[in-house]
């Protein structure tokens, strides 16, 4: 429902819907050729199964069924993956359900233990019950930040269920205080990145306003703070 072709042409990395909360088997076979044609990673993003809100809205589900609700959803897309020879790089929880695992250290084991399952990194904010249940299942853990979502004063997400238009500058402005200092920004301020962190993925949603132009902004700074560490 966003320029896919647009974003494929910038990003690294693509969080592709699995069908519970948008796609369905056509897009998710023509996403993975999109995908493969542009040199991008793939990676799972299950949600809860909730097309009417987007999946970003909570409900209440037990460990057990919310890990089988993900093997439901990655499976489906690595039968693409496979017709296609794209390898699964890893599975990042989408919406509500990514808030809910990184707050309840047992549904956080639950969607990192699909990632062990799938033999994959699981990518989710540091710092939080995604990080501790990674480490604690022996799952590579892929850093996380948002550049066009505002965080807390003490730094934690908010998530909503519709992305408002967010200024280039402002986008910028963040991941220029993320790469150069370190910083989060918040609504409130700062917060500092965790010390363990030496590696962060940056996030842009295809669903928020000028999110190609948002993408191409944030890889220009991107690619000049890489290359001047010779990365």
């Amino acid at each position: 429902m966003g320029d896919d072709q647009g974003l494929m042409k910038t990003i690294h990395l693509a969080n592709v819907a699995c069908g519970f909360h948008v796609s369905d088997f056509s897009i998710m076979n023509e996403t993975v050729q999109l995908a493969k044609a542009n040199n991008v990673l793939v990676g799972a993003h299950p949600s809860l199964p909730d097309k009417q809100g987007w999946g970003r809205r909570e409900m209440v589900m037990e460990p057990d069924e919310l890990a089988s609700c993900f093997i439901y959803q990655v499976g489906a897309l690595t039968g693409f993956l496979q017709l296609h020879g794209v390898q699964l790089n890893h599975i990042k929880p989408h919406g509500a359900v990514y808030g809910m695992t990184a707050r309840d250290i047992a549904l956080a084991r639950a969607v990192v233990g699909v990632s062990k399952l799938y033999n994959v990194p699981f990518m989710g904010l540091a710092g939080t019950c995604h990080q501790t249940a990674a480490q604690e299942l022996g799952v590579p853990f892929i850093a996380e930040w948002f550049a066009d979502l505002d965080y807390s004063a003490e730094g934690k997400l908010l998530i909503t269920k519709k992305h408002d238009p967010v200024p280039l500058d402002v986008v910028k402005d963040r991941v220029n205080n993320l790469l150069k200092s370190r910083k989060v920004t918040t609504v409130g301020g700062f917060v500092p990145l965790p010390e363990d962190v030496s590696e962060v993925s940056i996030c842009c949603h295809s669903d928020t306003p000028g999110a190609v132009e948002i993408a191409q902004g944030v890889k220009a700074i991107v690619d000049e703070h890489n290359a001047r560490l010779g990365i």
